[in-house]
Parts: structure tokens; sequence; C-alpha cells
């Protein structure tokens, strides 16, 4: 059963100003452990949808999707206070699980998370969707995640990046023969654009990130632009598990390119995202 946890109305409200808020020390240290125990099953049995990508002294490792297999993931889904959480802070009346993302920086890995929204690279669309991003290893603030706050309120959508490459997701249907990247698409009455780097790394608008331990949480909306530098810690990985959660308004939708994961559960465009694949874990009073 779902731990249910109490969260106060002015940190939901910061949430919902600023599209992230950083929760500390809400897991406990038998949860902390039991996702570790999880994602060295992942690191040593890793799925078809995993990747390594190698850069410096280590290996930045990304995997999705095992939640079924892995029996401490389906034990988080279903009984910490993960969903609890999602609920609030969506301020829906229903939760269901969309998939887990394990991501491992090796000590010495230089390789960055590249600028990116989540929700494009997703076949969901609607407003009451969020991530818990929960570290395992403490995190300095150098190392973790940071955000822009506020751009989950934007009114554009940006296209979707290759971790390995950064380089944009490529169209389905490309519209001249030839072309290999795209920078502005249409798609079934929404524009997407290229994520704007520059302006994010100039300084064109302020970042939230934190130092982070074992037992917090950061909690952000979907379309909330973020990215990570590479980790340069020499002793200790970064190993995070950031679980994805849909509410009452969300529903299957189609994209100009392959999404990921290539998992829709068998529904199709404008359906609740509840089924199997995306189960029902919880209902708030």
């Amino acid at each position: 059963m779902v731990q249910k946890v109490m969260v106060e109305e002015e940190v939901v409200e910061q949430y919902q100003r600023d599209g992230v808020v950083l929760l500390k020390n809400v897991f406990d240290t038998s949860w902390v452990e039991k996702v570790a125990r999880g994602i060295a099953k992942n690191l040593e049995d890793p799925s078809q949808y995993s990747e390594k990508i190698t850069q410096g002294d280590g290996a930045y490792f990304n995997d999705y999707c095992n939640w079924t297999k892995i029996d401490e993931f389906r034990d988080y889904v279903y009984n910490s206070p993960a969903a609890s959480l999602a609920a609030s802070f969506m301020k829906t009346s229903r939760v269901s699980f969309y998939h887990e993302h394990v991501l491992n920086k090796e000590p010495g890995t230089t390789k960055c998370t590249p600028w990116h929204q989540d929700q494009p690279y997703y076949p969901i669309d609607g407003d009451k969707v969020c991530s818990l991003w929960m570290p395992v290893d403490p995190v300095p603030r150098d190392t973790c995640v940071s955000f822009i706050p506020g751009s989950h309120l934007w009114s554009k959508w940006f296209i979707p990046r290759k971790f390995a490459t950064e380089r944009n997701y490529q169209l389905l249907k490309v519209p001249q023969e030839g072309e290999k990247t795209i920078k502005e698409v249409k798609s079934e009455g929404r524009s997407y654009y290229e994520v704007p780097e520059e302006d994010i790394e100039s300084g064109k608008w302020p970042r939230l990130q934190w130092q982070c331990e074992p037992g917090d949480v950061i909690v952000f909306h979907m379309r909330t632009l973020h990215g990570a530098a590479g980790n340069t810690s020499p002793t200790t990985h970064r190993r995070v598990l950031s679980t994805r959660w849909l509410g009452e308004d969300a529903v299957i939708a189609g994209r100009p390119w392959q999404v990921s994961p290539p998992v829709t559960g068998d529904l199709q465009p404008g359906q609740p995202a509840v089924c199997a694949a995306f189960p029902l874990v919880y209902t708030r009073p």
C-alpha cells in the first residue's frame, strides 16, 4: 500500500510556479537501500533500452522500463511515498505509473546530460505529469541536475535530443530527402523548437540546483528544462532512480519522431494513460 505523506501547500505552490522543488529526507534508509539494490540489479542485467556512454575516466549508464522484473523497483512504485507525493504536486485525484529511469554516472565521467524537456520524448500529453529524481549517493551541487525555473509554463515545446550525440531526434517522415536534423517542426497542431542552449549557457535565465543527500528527492514537471554536468568525483558514483508519474489529464499522444521509451500500452491517441503498462497506483481521497 502506498505510504501517504503530507506536503505543505506553499511547497506545492512553489512546484506549480517553478516546475521543480527539492524535498529533504523524504525517503527513509530502507527505501534508499532497496532502490540501491534495484539499481545494482539493473546495472548487472540491463535491458534492450540501456545505453552506456563512455567519456573521461568513467561512463554514463541509463536504462528504463525494468520495474516489472526488478522487485525492488516494483515495491517502490506500489508501496513507497512516491505516488502520494506525485498526487500532491500534480493536484490530481489519481496517479498512474509511467516508467522508471536509472541514471548512473561513474566517478570521473565527463559526459554531460544535455538540456532538454522530458515530455516531448514521451507519447504523453497533459499538464499533470511529473518526475521524482531520487539519488542514492550524495550529490554535490555542481554535479546535481540543474533546472530553468518556470520553463514548464512556456508556450514552447522542445525537440528531444539524443543523450549520446546531443543531436536532435530525426523525424519519422523527413520533409526533404537527405535531411538529417531538424530545428523546428509542426505536428498535430503543436510546434516544437530547438533547445535554446546558447541562451541557457549565457545565463539568460536563472537556474535552480541543489546539493542532495540519499533520502532527498527532486520533484519536477516533465516540461521543465533541465540538464546536468558530468561526475567529477574520483570515487563516488552518482546513482539515481527517476520515476515518472501521470495524473488524471494524461493521455496518449502522437509525436513526429520515435518516442522514448517506445511503449504506449496498446492505447490510441487521446485515450487516458491508464492500462496494464501504466497501472493506476494511487487514488487520492
